[in-house]
C-alpha cells in the first residue's frame, strides 16, 4: 500500500539569551551541533544583551546566528530572539543548560501529540543530595516549580497568542509565563533530562541559594514590585 505525502518536519528555532556567557556559550553550541547532526529544520539564534567578552565571537565561531538585543534583560533578549527567528516551534534555553540528545525528536513528538508548549526536567551538574531531591520535584506539572533552567518550547502561534515574555519583568519572567500559556493549550513536562549548572550555588551556598530564591519567588506572587525584587536579588546573591 502506497504511503501518505511526506511531510517536512517541523521547523525549530532554539534562541539562547546571553550576557558575557564566554565560559559556557562555546560548549552550549559545540553540543547543540552534536545532537542536531546534518537536521536542517533548525536554527540557532542568541540574542546577546550587549556582552563585553567574546560571546558574540565565540558563538559566531559556532555557526550561530547572533541577533543584537536593543535592551538587557532576559525577557526582553527572549522576545527579540523570537521576533528574529523564523520556526514554527520557539525553544528558549539557557547558555549554561545542555538538553538531551534526543532533543529534536522529543519536542516535535511533543507538538505533534497535542501539546502547546512545555519543558524538560532539570538535573544539576552538581550531586549535592538537596540539589538532587530540588531537580526531582521538576517532573511534576505545577506552575510553582517551574524554572527558566528547564529550557522551554512553544508553538510560535501559541507564544503570540499568549503575548510574549512580560518585559517588564526582570525576574521569573520564566515562571510567569508558563501560567499564561496554559490557557492557550496543554502543557507538557518531558521525560528527558536538561543539565544545567549549579554555578551559583556552589558561589552562594546550596541552602542559602535555595533559601533566596523561596523568598523571592514568594514575595513574587504577594505582589512586591520587581525594583524591590532585583534589589533584594542584588543584595543576597553572588554572581
Amino acid at each position: 500500500m502506497p504511503s501518505g505525502p511526506a511531510f517536512p518536519p517541523l521547523f525549530v528555532s532554539i534562541i539562547i539569551p546571553t550576557f558575557n556567557e564566554q565560559e559556557h556559550i562555546g560548549r552550549l553550541l559545540a553540543h547543540l551541533r552534536t545532537i542536531i547532526g546534518p537536521d536542517a529544520a533548525v536554527e540557532i539564534v542568541v540574542a546577546d544583551g550587549g556582552s563585553t567578552d567574546e560571546t558574540v565571537a565565540e558563538a559566531a565561531a559556532h555557526g550561530a546566528r547572533v541577533v543584537q538585543c536593543p535592551r538587557r534583560g532576559r525577557a526582553a533578549q527572549l522576545n527579540h530572539g523570537a521576533a528574529h527567528a523564523t520556526g514554527q516551534l520557539l525553544y528558549f534555553l539557557h547558555a549554561d543548560s545542555l538538553p538531551p540528545a534526543t532533543l529534536l525528536p522529543d519536542l516535535r513528538a511533543a507538538v505533534a501529540s497535542g501539546a502547546a508548549a512545555g519543558c524538560y526536567r532539570l538535573r544539576f551538574d552538581e550531586p549535592h543530595w538537596f540539589l538532587v531531591a530540588n531537580a526531582w520535584f521538576t517532573r511534576f506539572n505545577f506552575n510553582g516549580i517551574r524554572y527558566g533552567d528547564q529550557s522551554l518550547f512553544v508553538r510560535r502561534e501559541v507564544f503570540e497568542q499568549a503575548g510574549g515574555y512580560r518585559e517588564k519583568l526582570q525576574l521569573l519572567e520564566d515562571q510567569e509565563i508558563v501560567g499564561r500559556l496554559r490557557q492557550h493549550g496543554p502543557f507538557r513536562v518531558l521525560p528527558g533530562y536538561i543539565i544545567t549548572s549549579a554555578r551559583k550555588y556552589r558561589r552562594n551556598g546550596v541552602y542559602r541559594l535555595q533559601g533566596v530564591f523561596a523568598l523571592l519567588t514568594g514575595l513574587f506572587w504577594l505582589g512586591v514590585p520587581q525594583p524591590r525584587l532585583v534589589q533584594l536579588y542584588k543584595w543576597l546573591v553572588r554572581g
